[in-house]
């Protein structure tokens, strides 16, 4: 800013070299002075000094903002939050669908591709549910709040709850954790429940989980997670604890009080069958009547020998275990969707009758004419 400056040539001779001090841009510049003789004017010469003062408060006057803006390493931390989140979570919506309609998982490394196999045998099991609530539903969850995280953090928007960086890490390590924790609990049951079982699906989340863990680990810090290990022990022990305890309060499944691996065999039904025995088995399958049971089940057994083994052909049984029997074993997905409670189980017209029947009472909940029978030649 150009300031108009005044020099006097009528000042006087000794204060003339003096040289003023600048002040907020102006100063006042020294001349030649020479003393006026009588009756002389002075003259005032108007002098235009450039001020080159330089704006020491300039990053002052502009207004400071926090923002979340990742430096380049961050950007890439964030990165993989957000993809590996989302990789997870679609995974995991996926197999939730899947538990809460009870469809079949299309497993990769099942035979023939598409029949579900080990995973849908896992995914059925009562392993897959946590104090009656499906296991991936929790993933999913879990995968969600990482993703979103993490395009939060990307985008440097704010953050939920109006946590900043710092705390919203601390949440991943702490979220990633329990992750890793749930994993290590899962892949320790598919080595012992379901031996020689393979779950794709399993084996991709507990490679996502682990990852992200590692990735929380590296960004949150060593010297900050040494500071945190007792918050994170108690995390994973709290999910090790809580899937115990759903596991262990799982009810026994139907066994033989002897027999832990049992292949599937067949019964041989001995007794013959009478007329009426023939006539109730033709009429429970005319109408759709079904009868559930296990190989291994001696109710069962008792069950077709009371019909004859002509009779017992003609109904319509099914077999819950037909792969055999060994811990773990969960029933076929038909029998699921009964609500089988003990073996055999009957469902005629809709209505579930659980335990062994006499022919009589099963001829009375089927609609059975007896009249119609005994009139027949």
């Amino acid at each position: 800013m150009a300031t108009l400056a005044f020099a006097s040539v009528t000042s006087p001779p000794f204060s003339s070299s003096r040289r003023s001090p600048s002040t907020h841009g102006r100063f006042q510049i020294p001349f030649l002075h020479k003393t006026p003789k009588w009756g002389q004017r002075s003259l005032l010469l108007p002098i235009t000094c450039s001020s080159t003062e330089p704006n020491q408060n300039a990053d002052d006057s502009e207004p400071k903002t926090a923002s979340l803006a990742p430096s380049s390493s961050s950007d890439l931390t964030y990165k993989l939050y957000a993809g590996l989140g989302g990789v997870g979570f679609l995974e995991t919506t996926y197999l939730t669908y899947l538990k809460l309609t009870n469809s079949n998982a299309f497993c990769p490394t099942a035979g023939g591709g598409g029949g579900g196999g080990s995973c849908g045998d896992i995914l059925s099991s009562d392993y897959a549910v946590v104090f009656g609530v499906p296991l991936p539903l929790f993933g999913m969850v879990a995968y969600g709040l990482v993703a979103t995280l993490g395009v939060q953090l990307l985008t440097a928007k704010k953050l939920p709850f109006g946590i900043d960086e710092s705390n919203a890490r601390l949440v991943l390590l702490g979220t990633t954790t329990s992750m890793a924790a749930a994993s290590a609990c899962f892949l320790y049951i598919l080595s012992t429940k379901f031996s020689g079982a393979s779950c794709s699906y399993c084996l991709l989340s507990a490679l996502l989980s682990f990852t992200l863990f590692f990735i929380a680990l590296k960004d949150f810090g060593l010297e900050k997670v040494q500071k945190e290990v007792g918050l994170l022990f108690c995390i994973a022990s709290l999910v090790v604890v809580t899937l115990n305890r759903s596991y262990s309060a799982l009810p026994p499944v139907p066994s033989s009080p002897s027999e832990i691996d049992l292949p599937y065999f067949s019964t041989e039904i001995t007794t013959p069958s009478s007329p009426f025995a023939i006539a109730l088995a033709k009429h429970l399958s005319a109408i759709g009547a079904k009868m559930y049971g296990a190989f291994w089940c001696s109710h069962c057994v008792e069950q077709k020998q009371m019909f004859g083994s002509e009779a017992a052909k003609l109904l319509n049984y099914v077999e819950c275990f037909p792969g055999g029997f060994r811990k773990g074993t969960i029933m076929q997905k038909e029998c699921f969707g009964v609500g089988i409670e003990g073996f055999p189980t009957w469902v005629i017209n809709g209505q579930v009758l659980s335990g062994e029947k006499e022919l009589m009472e099963l001829a009375q909940e089927s609609g059975f004419d007896l009249k119609e029978f005994n009139q027949t030649p």
